[in-house]
C-alpha cells in the first residue's frame, strides 16, 4: 500500500521548529530525497570570504555548456547577496571526514567572519573568477552566474543556475572511482526524514556512496530514449 501526501497540506506532519514548512516545503522531509552536500564560496561586499554549506542541488548540461543548479538558497543569506552582487561563486565538494568544519561554517556566519578561518578551510586562487575556492576540496567548479528565478513567487528563496567556467579536480581522485564514489567522496544530505507513524521528522543524516556493479551494456547508447 502507498501513502498518498497533498501538496496542499502537511497536516500529517509536526514541524521541528516554527515556520519550517514555510522555509522547506514538507514535501522536503517526506520524500527526503539524498542530494550531494558541498561548501560554496563567495565574496562579501565587505570582502570577507563567505562559506555556505548547502545542498538540493542538480548538475547537467549539453554542448552549449555545464550548469549548476541550486535550489532553496535563501534571499536572507550572505550567499544570495553575494551571488546577485557579484555575478559569481564557487563549489566545493569535500569529503564527509570535514562535516564538523562545514557546521562550524554556519555557526560562524557573521558579516564579519572569515568563514575559511571558522571552519579551518585553506583559501585559494581560483582560474577564471576572482571568488576564491576550498583548497581542502577534491572537486571545485568556478560558476558564473546565469539565472536566479523565485520558483515559489514567495520571496523566500531562488534557484541559482551558475554557469560553469571551469573545473579542479584533485588526481588521486580522478584517476579511477573509488575516491570519488567511496567514504572518501561525495556525501550527501538526507533532510530530517520524516515517520509518518508518528508524524515526527527525525534528525538530518549525512551519507555516502556505494557503488554496487557496473553495467556495460549501456555504454555508448543514447541516454532518454
Amino acid at each position: 500500500m502507498k501513502r498518498e501526501i497533498s501538496m496542499e497540506t502537511a497536516e500529517l506532519l509536526y514541524e521541528n521548529w516554527p515556520g519550517q514548512f514555510d522555509t522547506f516545503s514538507h514535501m522536503e522531509f517526506a520524500c527526503s530525497i539524498p542530494q550531494p552536500l558541498f561548501l560554496i564560496s563567495t565574496v562579501k561586499e565587505n570582502g570577507m570570504p563567505n562559506l555556505c554549506f548547502h545542498s538540493w542541488s542538480c548538475f547537467g548540461g549539453d554542448m552549449g555548456g555545464y550548469f549548476a543548479v541550486m535550489q532553496n538558497v535563501a534571499h536572507t543569506s550572505h550567499t544570495y547577496h553575494n551571488i546577485v552582487r557579484e555575478g559569481e561563486f564557487c563549489i566545493n565538494f569535500v569529503s564527509p571526514d570535514y562535516y564538523s568544519n562545514c557546521i562550524a561554517t554556519i555557526t560562524h556566519n557573521s558579516n564579519l567572519a572569515d568563514e575559511f578561518e571558522a571552519g579551518h578551510f585553506t583559501p585559494e586562487k581560483s582560474v577564471r573568477i576572482r571568488t576564491p575556492r576550498v583548497k581542502q576540496s577534491f572537486m571545485t567548479l568556478e560558476c558564473q552566474l546565469a539565472c536566479n528565478v523565485d520558483l515559489s513567487r514567495k520571496g523566500i528563496c531562488s534557484m541559482i543556475i551558475g554557469r560553469v567556467l571551469h573545473a579542479s579536480v584533485e588526481e588521486k581522485y580522478i584517476e579511477g572511482i573509488d575516491k570519488r564514489y567511496g567514504r572518501e567522496g561525495f556525501m550527501f544530505n538526507i533532510h530530517e526524514p520524516a515517520d509518518f507513524a508518528t508524524g515526527q521528522l527525525s534528525d538530518t543524516h549525512v551519507a555516502s556512496l556505494e557503488v554496487l556493479g557496473s553495467y556495460p551494456d549501456l555504454k555508448n547508447k543514447p541516454f532518454g530514449e
